[in-house]
């Protein structure tokens, strides 16, 4: 095995992020879209059950660990990173913002090729890091959502090492259980440490209630910007859950079937362009969740195909969005229409992306959204609330499937086939077509042949020796079943259009917490500031009277009997004087205790 193959990707990845913010513009950019290319060839490569052990603080580490996940998070990661350069070029983004995006994806590959909990919570603190510098390198109202971000990435961060230390307690050990020396158990430990890996996991897939950052954050920075966003943290979150949860768990299943549903709905109450697909993003991450959940090796293969699917179509979603901003310098649905005769490239991009997203056959989102949904069938409970012949889970799927299809009919009807736009505009440049053409005809691909998804995949879907259920894409149930959603979808559509536009902002959660969390902030510094202030004055008022005391007691005596002004802050400081005492004193007491 080569020193070089051995290297863990993070550094190079880091190394080039500084020389990419460094470089003219030009080289920048091309040498920050042939070294994330050349990720693809290493993961692809490298060999399975490869590791790098170190120790890290003083514990065992493993910086590099090359599994089936592993390797195919690197190649789908390495993929749309080369990609989202040459876009972010091709937008007039800067190398500094450039090299905070790739400073972002170099700790991203860190946390999918750690090979131990340790070194993954350090790289998941450092892509909140590198994430919020990319949101706030734009500056205006992106400095706040980025502020936001951070406050909330913290939280999540903070579960997830209390779950870690409490698993360290139980095992002894932060190691993976399939690299050399790791505990017979995978995952996390049941109880507490499951329960806060959960929800400090929770927050980067966006768990119902969990998930406002998403759209708070993602529509705020520059457009190139928000092609990497859309990657990296809510996929890494994926991952990072089935290192959490290898055999699934109910509630999270459950959890991935709500989340599907949810997004969809709010994404269709959205007129802002990136703010219904960074709601998408919540509902296609659920079926992700939902896969690993469910827990057995079919789900949990759809779940990986979904992970590279959704990276391919989301982020051809973000670019078609990102070059109408760009040429119209429009956000919302409402002030656009009839763009396909301007920008015939950009809508033929877009059709594939949301014909993609919504799981329609030919397209590689039919694949993946398929797995998982027969393993909802074939692999998991009933559930509460069965309808016929489809499961809980199964038709919570198939209805976030629904509201996929009417969201992005809706996007596609406002922004490129309704009405005419007033003025002319030129569709995207050469190399955002290029990036957009590249990634929408591998949406393609992966749908028509299905077996180069496959391939890549962690379990082999159509052995029988490894799924209980074999999978084949193009069954005609199948079929009928993706054309059956389009229809419904349509149908969906049409009947609430009209209610759908009369719609203004439709408030989420955020609404509530985002004010609390501003004025309790606010609340605490200004309660603190003005304690101290009291304290501040009433320790002056005090010092001043123990001082004339002891240098002029016949004054003080004298002035007391004028002037009963005076025994006020005397009191105070005599008061003040009993305080302080009485909480050493019990602070004494305590520690002798």
């Amino acid at each position: 095995m080569s020193t070089l193959t051995m290297v863990p990707p993070v550094v190079v990845l880091l190394a080039l992020a500084i020389v990419v913010s460094r470089l003219p513009r030009r080289a920048g950019h091309a040498v920050g879209v042939l070294v994330p290319a050349l990720a693809v060839p290493w993961a692809v490569m490298v060999p399975e059950g490869a590791h790098l052990q170190t120790q890290f603080l003083g514990f065992d580490a493993v910086l590099l660990n090359v599994d089936p996940f592993s390797r195919l998070m690197g190649i789908i990661f390495g993929l749309i990173a080369a990609v989202a350069v040459l876009y972010s070029y091709a937008s007039e983004a800067d190398t500094t913002q450039t090299g905070y995006a790739l400073s972002y994806v170099a700790t991203s590959f860190g946390a999918v090729f750690a090979g131990d909990w340790l070194t993954l919570i350090f790289f998941w603190e450092l892509m909140a890091v590198t994430s919020t510098l990319l949101v706030w390198h734009y500056g205006g109202k992106a400095v706040r959502a980025g502020f936001r971000y951070a406050l909330l990435h913290g939280l999540g961060g903070t579960l997830l090492m209390a779950a870690i230390l409490r698993h360290y307690v139980e095992v002894g050990t932060f190691l993976f259980s399939s690299v050399p020396g790791g505990p017979e158990t995978a995952g996390i430990t049941p109880g507490l440490a499951a329960a806060l890996a959960a929800i400090g996991i929770g927050v980067n897939v966006g768990f119902i209630g969990l998930h406002a950052w998403l759209p708070d954050t993602y529509p705020r920075p520059h457009i190139a910007a928000s092609v990497f966003l859309c990657v990296f943290t809510t996929k890494t979150g994926v991952y990072g859950m089935y290192r959490a949860f290898p055999n699934g768990h109910e509630a999270i299943a459950y959890m991935g079937g709500g989340m599907a549903v949810f997004g969809a709905l709010f994404a269709l109450f959205q007129n802002d362009m990136r703010r219904l697909l960074s709601y998408h993003i919540q509902s296609q991450v659920g079926y992700m969740v939902a896969g690993v959940g469910i827990g057995s090796a079919l789900s949990q293969a759809g779940a990986f195909a979904h992970v590279f699917n959704h990276i391919l179509y989301k982020g051809l979603l973000f670019m078609t969005a990102g070059v109408v901003i760009y040429r119209t310098g429009t956000e919302s649905l409402k002030k656009l229409g009839g763009l396909w005769r301007e920008m015939p490239i950009t809508a033929g991009a877009f059709s594939v992306a949301a014909l993609s997203i919504a799981g329609f056959p030919g397209f590689n989102g039919f694949v993946s959204k398929g797995i998982i949904i027969s393993g909802s069938h074939y692999t998991f409970g009933k559930g509460p609330l069965p309808l016929g012949e489809f499961y809980t889970l199964e038709w919570l799927l198939l209805l976030g499937g629904v509201g996929t299809f009417m969201s992005f009919i809706k996007f596609g009807y406002y922004a490129f086939f309704h009405g005419e736009y007033d003025s002319s505009v030129p569709d995207a440049n050469r190399l955002q077509s290029v990036a957009m053409v590249s990634v929408a005809a591998l949406c393609v691909i992966y749908g028509v042949y299905d077996t180069a998804l496959f391939a890549i995949l962690p379990f082999d879907v159509t052995s029988e020796a490894v799924v209980h259920h074999v999978y084949k894409t193009y069954t005609i149930p199948h079929l009928i079943e993706g054309v059956v959603l389009a229809v419904l979808g349509l149908i969906g559509f049409a009947v609430t259009k009209k209610p759908l536009s009369k719609l203004g902002r439709v408030p989420d959660i955020d609404s509530v917490y985002n004010p609390a969390v501003f004025y309790g902030f606010r609340g605490l510094v200004v309660g603190v500031t003005e304690l101290y202030a009291a304290v501040d004055r009433a320790v002056v008022q005090a010092t001043g009277i123990v001082t004339r005391t002891v240098t002029s007691p016949n004054d003080v005596i004298a002035r007391l009997r004028d002037d009963d002004t005076l025994v006020h802050p005397m009191r105070a400081g005599i008061g003040l004087s009993i305080l302080i005492l009485a909480v050493f004193v019990t602070v004494a007491l305590l520690a002798l205790s």
